[in-house]
């Protein structure tokens, strides 16, 4: 069991949740706001990504990013800020030409995915590590593009969280360390109950935490009602906690929940287990997180590699 845990707040994703639940923030001081408010209900990280105001769509605009980035460090709250980089992944394949996306398809190449990491360097980003069905379209990351966008991600001096929607996925994360191509303790997130990758079962998630190298640091999250529950089962296999409205939007069933209350329900049930949740700054220390602008690790007064 994990008796010190890091506690992520996804805030948005980029689901089409917004028509279901009204506190799903859409414009970047919305998505700002509940990272500041997630951080006081106790969260260590928040994990972005940003929609379109006016559709509340997705949206991969470098000045939605920089907006919420910008009123985040002016707050006089806390956090560690995680950037989704997986976002322009979305094929359709086109009914009449299956070669051609058809409607719905988004596409972003990996420098293209990495421009918000690379121009706001945060502390965290996310590296989705492989192609998948999701849903009813098809996640598309090959491994040459993964390995292209690992080495922008590596340039920039960003630590990258190293999503895994399936055992596959666990198998080439493994592969790019072993290529030189993630530094330091790599940190994993075992992403569960998303259709048709991973299942959200304790089963599951030993299966993929058991093909984790020795030195990783690991989350995991489920989706929809499997949240606590996977949060919880995180904890006492040895790793860290994710939640938030980007994976499920209730409280409990038939009540909405805002960010912090899911945060704030997390952290309850992580200290009735008899854990704590890290402070943004613990955090910082524990994965030897590094401030991209100025190459300072935390905890290390002289900087440098870690």
């Amino acid at each position: 069991m994990n008796r010190n845990v890091i506690l992520t707040c996804a805030v948005t994703g980029a689901g089409d949740t917004t028509a279901k639940s009204d506190k799903v923030p859409v414009t970047p001081e919305q998505i700002a706001n509940d990272c500041i408010e997630a951080a006081k209900a106790g969260a260590s990280i928040a994990h972005i990504h940003v929609r379109d105001p006016e559709t509340g769509g997705v949206s991969h605009s470098l000045d939605h990013f920089r907006e919420v980035m910008e009123r985040v460090r002016e707050a006089d709250t806390d956090i560690v800020m995680n950037i989704t980089a997986g976002g322009g992944g979305d094929w359709i394949p086109d009914s009449q030409d299956p070669t051609r996306g058809g409607p719905g398809t988004d596409i972003q190449t990996p420098a293209q995915r990495h421009e918000p990491v690379g121009e706001l360097l945060p502390e965290l980003c996310t590296l989705d590590c492989g192609s998948l069905n999701f849903g009813d379209m098809i996640y598309v990351n090959s491994a040459d593009w993964l390995r292209e966008h690992a080495r922008l991600v590596q340039a920039a001096g960003v630590k990258p969280e190293l999503e895994c929607f399936d055992l596959g996925h666990v198998w080439f994360a493994r592969q790019l360390q072993a290529e030189g191509l993630i530094d330091g303790d790599p940190l994993y997130q075992l992403c569960l109950g998303i259709p048709w990758g991973a299942e959200a079962d304790t089963e599951t998630m030993l299966a993929m935490r058991n093909k984790l190298p020795t030195n990783a640091n690991w989350a995991a999250f489920g989706i929809g009602r499997h949240q606590m529950p996977m949060a919880a089962q995180a904890v006492l296999l040895g790793g860290h906690a994710r939640v938030g409205l980007e994976d499920n939007l209730y409280l409990e069933k038939g009540v909405l929940a805002s960010n912090a209350q899911l945060v704030e329900k997390a952290g309850r049930m992580i200290n009735h287990l008899g854990a704590n949740v890290m402070t943004p700054a613990e955090t910082r220390k524990f994965l030897k997180l590094r401030d991209p602008s100025t190459g300072q690790i935390a905890g290390d007064s002289a900087g440098g590699d870690a």
